[in-house]
C-alpha cells in the first residue's frame, strides 16, 4: 500500500544534483548480449554526468555477467523464471517501490528487449519512476538525466525509421461538474492504482524478452520448413 505522504515522490520535482538513479536490467534469453550492452551504454553516461548508480540485476545470465564485473554495483541479484509471472513481477515491483519512497534512489530505469515483430526486437530504456508529467528527470539547475531514447517519450518517425522525440505538449484540464461524487479521496484511489501500474509494466518487461525469442525461434523454424520444401 503505498502512503498519501508518500505521493509527492512520485511528482515532476526538481531533484538534486545527488541523483541516483537505480537500473532495472532484464537480461535472461538469448537476446541478453543487446540489453547488457545498453546496460553498458546507459552505465557510461551516467558517469560521464558524475552520477552514482546501482543495478537490479533480473536473470541467470544477467546475474553471471555482473557477477563477474564486481566494479558495478549492484544491489540484488535475482533469478527470472522461464514464464514469468505476476507474482515474480510483484516482488521487483516492490523492491524497486521501497527504494524509491525511502529516498536510497532518486529514478528508477527499466532496461529489458522490447518486442518490435517477428523478425526484430530491439533493447530499450523505460523510465518507471518517478511519474512525471512531463516524462523527464531534471536536477534543481534544470538538467535532465534521461536517455536521449528513453521509450516514456514520445515515438515518431524519420526518415522512414522509427525515432524518439521530446515535445511539450500543453493539455487542458476539465473541471468535475459539482454534481459529481466520489466515494473514494482521489490520493485513495491513486494509492490502489499505483502498484498495478508498477506490477503491469515490470511483468511486461519480463514477458517482451520472451515474446522476442519465442518469434526468433518462430522466424527459424519457418525458414527451415520453406528450406526444405525447396529441398523436396
Amino acid at each position: 500500500m503505498i502512503c498519501r505522504s508518500c505521493w509527492t515522490h512520485f511528482s515532476n520535482k526538481k531533484l538534486p544534483w545527488s541523483l541516483l538513479p537505480v537500473i532495472v536490467v532484464f537480461a535472461e534469453v538469448s537476446t541478453m548480449l543487446t540489453v547488457i550492452k545498453k546496460a553498458e551504454a546507459r552505465i557510461a553516461e551516467l558517469t560521464e554526468l558524475g552520477l552514482d548508480y546501482t543495478v537490479i540485476s533480473v536473470g541467470k545470465k544477467g546475474n553471471s555477467y555482473f557477477i563477474r564485473r564486481p566494479f558495478i554495483p549492484v544491489d540484488r541479484f535475482q533469478e527470472g523464471s522461464t514464464l514469468p509471472t505476476a507474482k515474480e513481477a510483484q516482488a521487483i515491483a516492490d523492491n524497486v517501490f521501497s527504494l524509491f519512497v525511502s529516498e536510497e534512489v532518486d529514478k528508477v530505469e527499466l532496461l529489458y528487449t522490447k518486442f518490435v515483430s517477428l523478425v526484430k526486437s530491439n533493447p530499450v530504456i523505460h523510465t518507471l519512476l518517478p511519474l512525471s508529467p512531463k516524462g523527464e528527470t531534471c536536477d534543481v539547475n534544470g538538467v535532465c538525466v534521461d536517455a536521449a531514447e528513453n521509450e516514456f517519450f514520445r515515438l515518431t518517425t524519420k526518415e522512414g525509421k522509427l525515432t524518439v522525440e521530446r515535445e511539450v505538449v500543453r493539455t487542458e484540464i476539465m473541471e468535475f461538474s459539482p454534481i459529481s461524487q466520489f466515494e473514494q479521496d482521489p490520493v485513495q484511489i491513486l494509492d490502489a492504482l499505483l502498484p498495478l501500474y508498477l506490477n503491469s509494466q515490470i511483468l511486461r518487461a519480463l514477458q517482451e524478452p520472451l515474446t522476442s525469442e519465442l518469434a526468433a525461434w518462430m522466424s527459424v523454424m519457418s525458414n527451415a520448413t520453406d528450406n526444405a520444401q525447396e529441398l523436396n
